[in-house]
């Protein structure tokens, strides 16, 4: 009698892990050797500075400046088409609109928008605020999965199927493509997560989007059974959209955009990939990590304020004895940034006013005490060669927590704001590629004579 499926897709069996140790002996690569052949592991040098492989007028990731014709580290920036962030969030605020759309309007196009555009381009993305007959029953309804980015990813590639042009990657026709996707995410994540809630037993609620209502405030208005949100809630969604919209081209979801993109193929399966990606802890998944990381803590302090308690907590985090036991403190550090990530300076002066609404004042105390103690902790146990700050993710993940929101939509909320970075580097790569992406490898694995199998 054969085996039954699960213990053949889904088991690992005996013989899967003598094969799994084969796998690991002969793919094992021995450190020294990167640094004998100088290669730039993550295409990063040791001080984090990332090796050049483009160009692009999008967005600007500034952490150093020349002095005296030496670099050295700065407070972090960070500009979109040479707009300073921190202007064009005190901007959007100082007006009172959301700043979701005009800083669409302006990594896609480049420009800043007039009123008039702004108006024209928000009535564009509520036109394509829809998705095709039946897609909500044939595709996100069917086999919804845990994991939104997964059940996302595979909305998009369907999508494909309803597209006449779909291989069409002239600029026009990759727009319109672009725009869709941007409209259509926030109700393909939304809509994925209560599928899958439904099928657990809770009960199913699908709102439409209203035309009047921002991206943040629709997200929000779909997510709630009551479609009830403040002010504030909308406001801090919003500006969570915009910071993380877009960071160089050289973050690891973007350059897979643009590595994908060179490639020639369509722009669904862009999309996809650099959804997959994204979904990785070290990358759109480390906000999930951090929330995680500080309820592991709370149930191992019995005073949040003890600096002691803390100080153990964290040191214990670096020598893997704590939470997932990988010797990260989650949130800090960032590839980039060595004194200040801007993302992280502009949230954290909301986050204190959304915890007092939110009546998390004692929470936001705690993560305050780790953000100024984990750098001298993490200086006196590691060998730096920069230096290290809390970044966008260790803030966002409270902030997604006191509004509400699913861990579950975490990384999505994240990636609803990317896919307007990611379609600007789209376009942008296709105005400008001629050749295919392909860095070279080092191959070290000496050549052999083919010995037949009656011979072995």
């Amino acid at each position: 009698m054969g085996k039954d499926i699960d213990s053949i897709f889904f088991d690992i069996t005996p013989g899967i892990d003598e094969l799994a140790v084969k796998c690991e002996k002969n793919n094992a690569i021995e450190k020294e050797l990167y640094t004998k052949y100088e290669v730039k592991r993550g295409l990063r040098d040791l001080n984090g500075k990332g090796v050049l492989a483009g160009l692009t007028n999008i967005s600007d990731v500034c952490a150093s400046k020349v002095v005296n014709g030496e670099t050295v580290p700065c407070e972090g920036n960070l500009f979109y088409r040479g707009y300073n962030i921190k202007d064009i969030v005190k901007g959007f605020l100082a007006a009172k609109h959301p700043g979701f759309e005009e800083t669409a309007y302006l990594l896609l196009f480049g420009e800043l928008p007039d009123k008039t555009e702004l108006r024209n381009f928000q009535d564009m993305l509520a036109d394509r605020r829809m998705l095709p007959p039946n897609f909500m029953r044939d595709v996100i309804m069917k086999a919804p999965s845990h994991d939104m980015m997964n059940s996302i990813t595979r909305s998009i590639l369907q999508l494909y199927s309803y597209d006449a042009k779909a291989d069409d990657t002239s600029i026009p026709n990759v727009l319109r493509q672009c725009l869709n996707l941007i409209a259509q995410f926030p109700m393909l994540m939304v809509y994925g997560y209560h599928a899958y809630n439904y099928r657990r037993g809770e009960d199913l609620y699908i709102y439409a989007p209203k035309r009047e209502l921002s991206a943040a405030e629709n997200i929000l208005m779909m997510l709630r059974e009551d479609r009830k949100y403040t002010k504030l809630e909308a406001k801090i969604l919003d500006m969570a959209l915009v910071l993380h919209m877009d960071h160089g081209g050289g973050n690891n979801s973007t350059f897979t955009t643009h590595v994908v993109t060179s490639s020639g193929t369509d722009t669904y399966s862009t999309m996809a990939a650099a959804m997959a990606s994204l979904k990785g802890p070290k990358h759109g998944g480390a906000n999930v990590k951090v929330t995680q990381m500080f309820e592991d803590m709370k149930e191992h302090l019995t005073d949040w304020e003890d600096d002691d308690q803390i100080r153990a907590y964290l040191e214990a985090l670096l020598d893997k004895k704590a939470f997932d036991k990988k010797g990260l403190i989650y949130g800090m550090g960032h590839a980039v940034y060595s004194i200040s990530d801007p993302r992280a300076d502009i949230f954290k002066r909301f986050v204190k006013q959304l915890a007092k609404e939110k009546h998390h004042e004692k929470e936001y105390a705690l993560y305050e005490k780790v953000e100024h103690m984990a750098p001298e902790i993490i200086g006196e146990k590691r060998r730096m060669y920069k230096g290290v700050n809390a970044n966008v993710d260790f803030y966002s993940g409270l902030v997604y927590s006191m509004l509400d929101l699913p861990p579950a939509l975490y990384t999505p909320i994240f990636a609803a704001a990317r896919i307007v970075g990611w379609s600007a580097h789209r376009l942008e790569e296709l105005k400008n590629v001629d050749k295919i992406i392909r860095p070279a490898y080092k191959a070290l694995a000496p050549h052999r004579e083919y010995i037949n199998l009656d011979d072995r």
